[in-house]
């Protein structure tokens, strides 16, 4: 029998975070609440549409809460649920090993591609 079955508890973690946008927004909102304009300065590269995209999946998902102010104009912020502050470990640990190996795999990217290396 297989071990990472469609649905397995590792593999809906590992789905998690396998949209390119989920990890870095959710690195992006660790220190508090934060608006759509400044996550996209932030962040940087995003377009609006797949902001507010990303942020509805990680809302869905329970690892972030929306809060709409009722003010003139209406303001919306986004923070961190405590399900989402779980992952910032895992996401440092990422963070960690990509800086550490970078380098390495963009050399062997390279050469898979038949670039200098």
């Amino acid at each position: 029998m297989p071990e990472f079955l469609a649905d397995c508890r590792a593999r809906q973690g590992l789905d998690l975070l396998a949209p390119t946008w989920n990890g870095v927004l959710l690195w992006a909102l660790r220190d508090g609440p934060c608006r759509p304009y400044t996550l996209r300065r932030r962040v940087g590269g995003i377009s609006p549409k797949v902001l507010t995209e990303t942020l509805r999946r990680l809302e869905a998902h329970g690892l972030v809460a929306r809060r709409r102010y009722r003010e003139a104009p209406p303001r919306v912020e986004y923070e961190l649920t405590p399900l989402g502050r779980t992952l910032l470990a895992p996401l440092k640990a990422v963070g960690d090993w990509a800086a550490e190996h970078g380098d390495a795999v963009a050399a062997a990217r390279e050469g898979a591609d038949g670039g200098p290396g």
